[in-house]
């Protein structure tokens, strides 16, 4: 069997600033706050579940992972919706 190749979107994919991660304020309720722009929005739980592994450092392979455990979806589901949430997290926060 051949070793798979990491997707097109994979490759493309800039994780947001380690530094911005760590001082949002995360609510049970979804709610996501950076008290240094004042930026807000809410999240689903898989959102919250996706910005609580990258507060924790986790690399965007380690996300996607525990995503799909957590959520029971399949890996292409599970890095699509993570690829997406940094997509909006990027804009929310530029």
């Amino acid at each position: 069997m051949e070793p798979q190749q990491p997707s097109h979107h994979r490759q493309t994919v800039a994780l947001p600033d380690p530094a911005t991660l760590k001082r949002l304020a995360l609510s049970d309720s979804g709610f996501v706050f950076d008290p240094v722009s004042g930026n807000s929005f809410t999240a689903n739980g898989s959102g919250l579940s996706i910005l609580r592994l990258l507060q924790g450092g986790n690399t965007l392979d380690q996300v996607v992972a525990s995503l799909g455990a957590e959520f029971e979806v399949t890996p292409s589901l599970a890095e699509r919706d993570v690829i997406e949430f940094i997509s909006q997290l990027r804009s929310a926060f530029k």
